[in-house]
């Protein structure tokens, strides 16, 4: 018997517990192959032998309130065309997410998202065997808290 998929909506409420991030918005994007995180300061430096990059997250759409800094090793560094069609090369990083209950292990790229409505994109390889995606629902996984939520509308002085 195969088991049903859970289902997403097009942006889902997310957590990078690897990365000290609790809550983010992500779009849920089935035309990108690999997810796509929204980081600052890209800082490439080496720690033990292996290459590593330190970058500042910003959780919070049109915000830098609760900037957290965080490092991870460089998985690869991987070419990606962008929506406009321009090519990149990115630094990619293997971490965890959440996505309502489920813990999982997925590639993220690291680029400047700031002219963009979603910090993160949660593309293919991430929901691909574990997600259904449902274009007319939103936050299907749940919600965080309303704080959570109002932390995330509240704008900077």
């Amino acid at each position: 018997m195969v088991e049903e998929a859970a289902t997403l909506g097009w942006r889902e409420w997310v957590s990078l517990p690897g990365l000290g991030v609790e809550w983010m918005k992500a779009k849920v994007d089935t035309g990108a192959r690999t997810s796509s995180l929204h980081a600052s300061d890209l800082v490439m430096f080496e720690r033990d032998g292996s290459a590593w990059v330190r970058f500042v997250i910003h959780p919070w759409q049109r915000s830098d309130l609760d900037a957290v800094e965080a490092e991870a090793a460089l998985h690869e560094t991987r070419e990606v065309r962008s929506s406009t069609g321009e090519a990149e090369l990115r630094p990619v990083i293997r971490t965890t997410v959440r996505i309502g209950g489920d813990i999982h292990t997925i590639d993220l790229t690291l680029t400047d998202r700031t002219d963009m409505k979603f910090q993160m994109l949660l593309g293919r390889e991430a929901i691909r065997h574990r997600f259904m995606v449902h274009p007319g629902r939103s936050y299907a996984t749940g919600k965080p808290p309303k704080s959570i939520r109002a932390r995330n509308r509240e704008t900077p002085e």
